[in-house]
């Protein structure tokens, strides 16, 4: 951690919240073009380029709405695949852009309103095919489709009996559903067509996997499905399930990590599994701990992982091979070089440097992260990640706590915009996985059952402490900002130990368990028991009713004294207006000042670059004037 003492560049907010200039490449199947998401009228659009170095490149969707994130590559060379919602609302729609067509429009190919996409496969076994999830049926139901991309003609394969959460289809055609049961435990069963009904083939204890299996992928056979499996393991591994008779087999394990399992929050993330573009067989598995370990699987991988990290000193993210195995693009996470993005080829060992999505960074201007382990009160050990001010001493300083939402979600390494911004401005920065991340092993994730606002937020008090006892933070000058779950940990840190905080940012955060868990969408609600519902209680029963009215924020609003700032966007369909509209008007009622910012285009986090930019620029403004932080004068 240095103590160096010259005076840091000032980065404006624009510097690391507007798009990137280039982002998410990846190689088509013939290894010919490289695509990747790129500014076209402030908003990503695809871009689709030859992977000559001179190779021009081109445009091929434009949203002028709101940037896509995600995109797909099928098997024919002529048509490309990606998703987009309507500002924030979560019916994400699967559009086909045809690259033979530079003029054409792209197409919606599930023009239904008021639905959504998940679970998007293209089969290898089903050329010129994609497998679906949609609920254009019935908004709490998702069925199984087969879409001819060609065409755009939708078949049904399945329909949703009212108990599956998602669905999976087999080379052979076989269906496969994963569901919650009545006792809340997670299990995968086989469809059987002319039963009409579902054949268990495993069952799980609910309690271990609060968001669901992950991952769950079927084997290029057929035979088998991997998935991530705790069984019998404190430990998340990769393990075989046959399906004809249920047994687990262990495929690869990591003596102290878990599977990286980020990507069933965040699906823009890298799947755990590395897979052959070709075959489908394993090449990999991730796992991470402080920082990632990627274990090849594969010996022709094993050879081209060995090369791929001598490119960066950053983290494998994104990956993706032709069909040969020989041509690949990559990108890495790092927290002072984010997203470097490189071509490799190698048959000949040659590699080159593609783009670096925020060039005008540099990196000696940025803060490293460092891994720290804090002791909760109780021995539980906290992994954390702190984050100094470069230039200044680390002693005595003004600190913001980042809550990572969730729960069921973690802090990990890597460029944090946030946590730069913050320490650029003099802060120390503190993210801390308390209990109930997930990430750390199944006894550090059960440990927050029961625990909101109760042991989980004393992990973050606790937190707090260790950084004032060892001397990087003032006591009396320290923040906690978090969105969803962290934007609840914002509001009980405000209303549950009002002393300790001297500012507070909630963004889209819960303010009565009660209302939130009445309001979350129709599919999620039969598959609460193993989330919500075991963390938190079940308001349809009087007294956790009762509990779960007490674990609120909104319960206690009346001991708010802290600064405090509220951020929602109007759209969110996880946690509605109604939960941020509420804390804002209780706290007025007392004429206690509060600042609200609410945009009518956005949902569940800020996506259009001018609202970021708006709200971590007022963010920025807030807490120079209550922590007394540096603020750059276009803030």
């Amino acid at each position: 951690m240095s103590t160096t003492s010259h005076t840091p560049s000032h980065l404006t907010v624009e510097e690391l919240f507007d798009s990137p200039e280039r982002a998410g490449a990846s190689i088509s199947p013939d290894g010919t073009r490289i695509a990747y998401l790129a500014p076209w009228r402030e908003r990503l659009n695809v871009w689709v380029r030859s992977v000559e170095p001179d190779g021009e490149a081109r445009c091929v969707t434009a949203d002028v709405n709101r940037s896509v994130s995600s995109y797909h590559w099928t098997d024919d060379p002529r048509w490309l695949l990606y998703e987009q919602d309507g500002d924030g609302d979560e019916n994400w729609h699967l559009y086909r852009v045809d690259l033979a067509s530079p003029g054409a429009e792209a197409v919606d190919l599930t023009p239904f309103p008021g639905s959504k996409v998940t679970g998007l496969e293209l089969p290898l076994s089903r050329p010129g095919k994609a497998i679906l999830n949609l609920n254009r049926r019935n908004p709490a139901e998702f069925d199984l489709f087969e879409l001819d991309i060609a065409t755009g003609e939708l078949t049904m394969l399945v329909q949703n009996p009212g108990t599956v959460a998602g669905w999976l289809c087999a080379p052979g055609g076989e269906l496969y559903a994963y569901t919650t049961t009545d006792e809340g435990n997670v299990e995968f069963a086989r469809w059987d067509a002319e039963a009409g009904s579902l054949s268990p083939v495993l069952e799980y204890d609910g309690s271990d996997y609060p968001l669901g299996i992950h991952p769950i992928q079927l084997t290029p056979d057929g035979a088998g499905v991997w998935i991530g499996s705790c069984l019998g393991t404190d430990r998340t591994r990769l393990v075989r399930v046959d399906l004809a008779t249920g047994e687990e087999t262990e495929v690869d394990s990591h003596p102290v990590f878990d599977l990286d399992t980020r990507s069933a929050v965040f699906p823009s993330l890298p799947s755990p599994l590395i897979r052959d573009r070709r075959t489908g067989e394993l090449l990999g598995a991730r796992y991470l701990g402080e920082r990632q370990v990627v274990h090849p699987l594969d010996p022709h991988f094993a050879e081209v992982l060995a090369h791929l990290t001598k490119l960066s000193d950053g983290d494998l993210a994104g990956v993706s091979s032709d069909r040969s195995g020989r041509h690949w693009v990559v990108s890495f996470t790092n927290d002072v070089d984010p997203g470097a993005t490189y071509y490799y080829d190698h048959s000949t060992g040659e590699s080159r440097l593609l783009f670096r999505p925020y060039p005008h960074l540099d990196r000696e201007a940025l803060a490293p992260m460092t891994p720290v382990t804090i002791p909760a009160r109780d021995g539980l050990d906290l992994p954390s990640y702190l984050t100094l001010p470069p230039g200044t001493e680390p002693s005595g300083l003004p600190m913001v706590l980042l809550v990572h939402g969730g729960p069921w979600s973690r802090d990990s390494w890597g460029f944090n915009p946030l946590a730069q911004l913050l320490a650029n401005r003099g802060y120390a920065v503190l993210q801390v996985n308390f209990r109930g991340s997930t990430g750390y092993g199944k006894a550090h994730l059960k440990a927050g059952i029961g625990e909101l606002a109760g042991k989980m937020h004393d992990d973050l008090i606790d937190a707090v402490d260790w950084a004032v006892d060892k001397g990087y933070a003032d006591r009396s000058r320290v923040a906690v900002f978090g969105g969803s779950y962290g934007g609840y940990a914002a509001l009980v840190g405000v209303t549950f130990t009002p002393d300790v905080f001297a500012a507070a940012v909630d963004c889209f955060g819960i303010s009565d368990l009660v209302n939130f868990l009445g309001t979350v969408p129709d599919f999620v609600k039969p598959h609460l028991a193993t989330n919500w519902h075991l963390y938190a209680g079940d308001p349809d029963d009087p007294e956790q009713r009762a509990d779960l009215l007490a674990r609120s924020p909104i319960s206690r609003v009346d001991q708010i004294r802290t600064p405090l700032m509220v951020i929602q966007g109007a759209n969110d369909v996880r946690v509605v207006q109604a939960e941020s509209d509420q804390i804002v008007a209780a706290l007025r009622a007392r004429g206690v000042p509060v600042e609200y910012m609410v945009k009518s285009n956005e949902g569940h986090g800020f996506v259009n670059p001018e609202n970021s930019i708006d709200m971590y620029r007022a963010a920025d403004r807030f807490l120079a004037r209550h922590l007394g932080g540096r603020q750059h004068a276009n803030s």
